[in-house]
């Protein structure tokens, strides 16, 4: 048999594959010559006189197999290192161009970074669209103030110039936002992070809302309030205004808020839209109009019968200055009322668990209702709303008096949201998502002379707008 070296027969064997392949077919081979050199060992020994001038070669010849079978694996070892990157990090896979092999998050990051180019101009158009609407509704602001100002005998420069030059001044209100955080062991660690930044949006909407609503946020304890603590660097201690976090549930947080809406300053900020109804703020369904398909077969095959759903009537020791919302209460929230706090279950589970905001109320013997979503829109997807959402549709409201126009603002466009009928604000119903911008900037028409004899309607209160926002 012909000699050969591991390096010619891994030449042999080698095929233009990857680097891993590459390395499997050498190992093969080396392992396969030692195998072979071990086999002529014993024949060579055979046919060697016994003699002691040739034992030096049989020790050699012995030296010489055992050098050559730890040959192939320190070769072995070298290849898989020479393989390996210099990082220690495992090879990266490729095509057969030698170009890197992506993974399907990688594919679908690129193919979002192209939809990203490609409607960049469109972007930029919309923004400044977007753009002139606003300069158009402030040039209508400014004449609408100084037109005022001529009909009072007054500079209108000055009060221009007043009109933008006044502080933001804060307008708290005797009505409470409760969020009630105790539901951390239904969350996994990425919900409760998506809750604290909820909890940061909720803040900051409230704040800058026309009229301030006393938040607490309630169960401040745990994970959540850890990452507050030392992700965000207890950013929670330099909040403005009605807001405290409370380690007790939720009740104990109505006791605090209900001492914050009885501070003077608070107390004067009444509105007419807290002012008590007849009927506590909240609507009863018709009990004919509640229907659920109950578990009763019909006499020879068929569908189940539907029957009406009895509506649970609400207990007399019910506490009536405390309305838990959930999705599944018979009662529908009609308008907010002062001295009342509103409690907004903080759970992100993204709608595995069922009624455990429902089930806490009946519990704790508070009220219980659900926005009017269903009765002001007509929506294309799920009714879900997120914590920091159901807080900016209230402030909303307390500014507007509104529900459909309080959702047609906040309410995402991509849930296809559309206003059942007009608004008794005067906002009209859109046909669809495109006008919700128009909406947000209190504009019902495109064109500058409509937005100007709005604002010459309603210029006090778009005055205190820009303040606020200022």
């Amino acid at each position: 048999m012909a000699e050969q070296t591991p390096q010619d027969v891994v030449a042999h064997a080698q095929s233009p594959a990857d680097t891993v392949s590459t390395t499997n077919t050498k190992r093969k081979a080396e392992e396969q010559l030692t195998k072979e050199m071990v086999e002529q060992q014993p024949q060579t020994e055979q046919s060697a006189a016994p003699s002691t001038e040739q034992q030096p070669t049989e020790q050699t010849t012995t030296a010489t197999t055992t050098d050559n079978t730890q040959e192939p694996q320190v070769q072995q070892k070298q290849d898989n290192a020479e393989s390996q990157p210099a990082d220690g990090t495992t090879p990266t896979a490729t095509n057969e161009d030698g170009t890197p092999k992506l993974s399907k998050n990688q594919l679908k990051r690129l193919r979002k970074q192209a939809a990203h180019e490609q409607f960049r101009a469109e972007r930029k158009e919309k923004r400044k669209e977007k753009r002139h609407q606003q300069q158009a509704k402030k040039r209508a602001l400014k004449e609408a103030v100084a037109a005022e100002a001529v009909a009072a005998g007054e500079d209108p420069e000055e009060a221009v110039k007043k009109l933008y030059r006044e502080p933001w001044v804060a307008h708290p209100v005797p009505v409470a936002f409760i969020i009630d955080c105790d539901f951390e062991e239904y969350m996994r660690d990425n919900e409760i992070v998506s809750l604290s930044s909820q909890i940061v949006r909720s803040y900051s909407q409230n704040r800058r809302a026309k009229y301030q609503a006393q938040l607490v946020i309630s169960s401040w304890k745990g994970k959540l309030k850890d990452r507050f603590v030392q992700v965000l660097n207890n950013a929670h201690l330099n909040w403005k205004g009605g807001v405290k976090c409370v380690e007790g549930d939720f009740m104990q947080a109505a006791e605090v808020a209900k001492q914050m809406m009885e501070e003077p300053e608070v107390k004067e900020g009444m509105i007419d839209f807290l002012k008590p109804s007849g009927n506590g703020g909240l609507l009863l369904p018709e009990p004919e109009a509640v229907e659920e398909t109950v578990e009763e077969t019909v006499e020879g095959g068929g569908a189940p019968k539907a029957q009406p759903k009895p509506v649970e009537e609400e207990a007399e020791d019910v506490n009536q200055s405390i309305v838990y919302l959930s999705a599944e209460s018979d009662y529908t929230l009609d308008k907010l009322e002062a001295n009342t706090c509103y409690v907004i279950g903080g759970l992100v589970d993204r709608n595995r668990e069922k009624g455990l905001c429902y089930g806490r109320a009946k519990a704790a013997k508070v009220r219980t209702a659900k926005l009017p979503i269903g009765e002001y829109m007509a929506m294309q997807s799920r009714y879900v709303l997120t914590t920091n959402q159901v807080v900016e549709i209230m402030a909303k409201w307390l500014e507007c008096g509104d529900w459909g126009e309080a959702f047609l603002t906040v309410i995402p466009k991509r849930k296809g949201g559309t206003l059942k009928a007009e608004s008794s604000c005067g906002t009209p119903a859109a046909d669809n998502g495109e006008d919700d911008e128009e909406e947000k900037n209190g504009a019902g028409e495109a064109n500058g002379e409509a937005a100007a004899k709005e604002v010459a309607e309603q210029t006090t209160e778009q005055a205190q707008d820009v303040q606020s926002s200022g």
